[in-house]
């Protein structure tokens, strides 16, 4: 039997994600043919994963500068000012391939990767957040990726030690085959003390620390470039394995390093490993780097340079000391029980040298690798306007409490306390409100002070999918208000735009119009993008995800005694409504429960009158007028007033007026709208009335029923025991 022929170089390109004429380029700039291991290296930093050359162009139209911002996209992570001299550090990434092949490692990584983007700039995390989206639940592999995400963020980040305090989780068959986990990361540092990934000058040396580099995850960023198949489980081998107890020790081995003074550049290793910390450190500044392998330590006997230039091995950092302080490095490693190694060298030749077994085995440019990936202008169109849906479009229920309990058990709707039990959300004596307990908002006291961060993330994928615009405006406009509704001032949000392959123009249409959506709602609520991650291909044999991207966003409050939950509601309180209600039934989540119909124009987002509605609640619960409020969305008056009543178990009754039918003023899902509850509602309708915000009573809280005046009563027992049944039931 002949054997078989050796692969060309270029066969070998296109099996790792470079197209035929990004291969030609590479030679173009390299003026020869690539090694095995230099076509490596530029396949991982040319992924869509580190480059963003489909995106590139588009991204550009976000604000990311504004009073706050210290600095913005580009870095690890982003900064803002908090005051007194502090500083928030945050991001979210994706996970989302890996974890539909691993869950359970796949979506531990994910969590400790995006920790290392935040204290790799100086901070400590304090807060953790994920929005998940998994298929629907009668598929045959939900429930077991279900399982294994939250046992995987459930488990690193509950012995890592920083909490879980807040996040969304959502299923679709539009996830069938490729799942959703995006996780977030907040931190805190001294503002004058932000650490940097540029290397300053030549001569500096280059140290490895934490973790040994295994075979694991090598090529995980082109995966994440791909779309999948049916023979994506045979990606395993690419998914990376993590250690939460490696991650702790590298943690306060990191910020004691710092302290030192020793750190003149600092980058952990996520995607693409090793190339891409070090192809980053010595491109943003501007010097060469020169790598001894040999030097690397190694977990696994006779690895090739190409195997740990594209490790993905989890808990490793790269820094670049100041002259003479390796010694103190290795001091502070060997305290933590880490390996660590001076690897290598900054150098004034612009490129990147790599030796192994004393030969040269790479020498490249660094700036194709850095800056100067191919970037396209991909061809797109708009998603077809859908229209508008007046109420007599959509059908009433025939029973209006047998339709409130079937939107509440939904499994979008019901209760993620099973879910939200795993995860250790109180570590560290901080957390004020989780998204367990009844606020819109996650909300972290900042230690030792009465100031806290309240964060979120938020993404209503029917909308994206229908007007990819307003649901970019609405995503955006969704997180401003959950921030809002807990009392916080929003500052700025870090986003993961998840979408399918950009080759489509359909799809590119759809990444177009929601960064163009989601850039007009940041400048009109000044709320800048100052972070970010782009995930494509997100499909399966042709068939892509939901538009999903998602904001994740931090707000201040400066006095965290002054701050609202829906989780307070007392007897004989009156239920003011806030914001004008039209009854928009398009892409509601009544439409898609009650009537299996996922059509219709998403309710517009007036930017204006969100922000009027949003500035009255904040001055309410600054004022102590208000500690009880929620913002309306999903499933719209109604199942703001079920959660409500819920999170507090207190009845309550509406009453509704007006001429609009009443599955319209119930379901509908107007944006700009907050229900709160107050002792009294006169100073809160006149208040509404001097800011120009439509308000009016709405209900009063007594009994223990959830009740529409003249429609339906329905014993809250009843409606708990569905709306929090649904996700054990279904994990059995």
């Amino acid at each position: 039997m002949s054997a078989q022929p050796a692969k060309t170089l270029a066969e070998s390109a296109a099996e790792y994600g470079l197209k035929p004429e990004e291969y030609d380029l590479i030679v173009k700039r390299l003026n020869r043919e690539p090694n095995l291991v230099e076509l490596g290296v530029f396949s991982v930093m040319w992924s869509e994963h580190c480059s963003y050359k489909s995106s590139r162009k588009h991204l550009g139209k976000f604000p990311t500068k504004g009073p706050r911002v210290i600095c913005g996209p580009g870095e690890n992570a982003g900064v803002i000012d908090i005051g007194d001299g502090q500083a928030c550090i945050f991001k979210m990434e994706s996970h989302n391939h890996p974890s539909y092949i691993e869950p359970y490692q796949g979506a531990a990584t994910g969590v400790g990767g995006i920790m290392r983007d935040v204290f790799t700039m100086g901070a400590r995390p304090i807060a953790l957040l994920n929005a998940l989206r998994f298929g629907d639940p009668s598929h045959p592999k939900t429930k077991r990726l279900v399982s294994g995400v939250v046992s995987g963020i459930g488990g690193y980040g509950n012995c890592v030690g920083v909490p879980t305090v807040a996040g969304e989780t959502n299923f679709h068959k539009g996830y069938d085959g490729n799942i959703l986990v995006n996780a977030m990361c907040v931190g805190l540092a001294d503002a004058d003390k932000i650490f940097y990934s540029a290397a300053p000058s030549p001569g500096l040396p280059v140290v490895y620390f934490g973790s040994k580099t295994g075979r694991d995850g090598i090529h995980g960023a082109t995966m994440a470039s791909q779309e999948f198949d049916d023979a994506s489980d045979e990606k395993r081998p690419t998914v990376q394995v993590g250690d939460p107890f490696a991650e702790k020790l590298l943690i306060e081995a990191t910020l004691e390093l710092m302290a030192s003074g020793a750190v003149a550049a600092i980058q952990d290793m996520g995607a693409a490993g090793l190339t891409s910390s070090s192809v980053e450190m010595a491109g943003k500044g501007g010097v060469g780097i020169e790598l001894d392998l040999d030097c690397v330590p190694q977990r696994e006997e006779g690895m090739s340079a190409y195997e740990m230039m594209l490790s993905e091995s989890q808990e490793r950092m790269l820094a670049v000391l100041k002259p003479g302080r390796e010694e103190d490095g290795q001091r502070i490693f060997k305290k933590w029980g880490l390996d660590a190694a001076t690897i290598g060298h900054t150098t004034d030749t612009g490129h990147m040298v790599l030796k192994h077994k004393g030969q040269i085995v790479c020498d490249v440019p660094l700036a194709p690798l850095f800056d100067d990936a191919p970037l396209y202008d991909r061809p797109w169109v708009a998603t077809p306007a859908q229209p508008r849906l007046a109420p007599a479009d959509v059908a009433a229920p025939a029973d209006y409490a047998a339709a409130v309990v079937k939107l509440m058990s939904a499994p979008d709707m019901a209760s993620k306390r099973w879910l939200w039990e795993q995860y250790d959300r109180h570590v560290m004596a901080d957390t004020l409100e989780d998204s367990a307990t009844g606020a819109d908002a996650g909300i972290v006291r900042v230690h030792g002070t009465k100031k806290a961060l309240a964060v979120t993330s938020d993404c209503t994928p029917r909308y994206v999918q229908n007007d990819a615009y307003e649901g970019g405006k609405q995503a955006v406009a969704e997180a401003w208000r959950n921030l809002t509704a807990v009392g916080a001032d929003p500052i700025a949000i870090t986003d993961n735009l998840n979408f399918g392959n950009p080759e489509r123009p359909e799809i590119m249409g759809q990444i177009v119009r929601a960064i163009e959506g989601m850039a007009e709602a940041c400048r009109e609520l000044d709320f800048p993008v100052v972070s970010g991650n782009v995930s494509l291909y997100n499909e399966t044999n042709g068939a892509a995800i939901p538009p999903t991207p998602t904001v994740g966003a931090v707000g201040i409050l400066v006095d965290s005694t002054k701050r609202a939950d829906f989780g307070g509601l007392k007897a004989g309180q009156t239920l003011v409504l806030v914001g004008e209600t039209r009854g928009e039934l398009g892409a509601s989540m009544y439409l898609r429960e009650l009537l299996g119909r996922e059509d219709g124009a998403p309710p517009p987002v007036d930017l204006a009158v969100e922000r009027k509605a949003g500035d009255l609640i904040r001055s309410l619960i600054e004022s102590r007028q208000v500690t009880v409020a929620h913002d309306l969305s999903d499933g719209g008056l109604i199942a703001a007033a079920a959660e409500m009543a819920l999170a507090s178990s207190q009845g309550l009754t509406l009453k509704l007026a007006g001429d609009l039918p009443a599955h319209a003023a119930l379901f509908g899902e107007d944006q700009a709208r907050y229900l709160v509850a107050v002792d009294s509602a006169d100073a809160v309708l006149a208040a509404a009335k001097a800011a120009g915000v439509p308000a009016a009573v709405i209900g009063v809280a007594g009994g223990d029923d959830l009740a529409v005046e003249g429609l339906f009563t329905l014993p809250l027992s009843q409606l708990r025991t569905a709306h929090e049944g649904w996700m054990p039931g279904y994990m059995g």
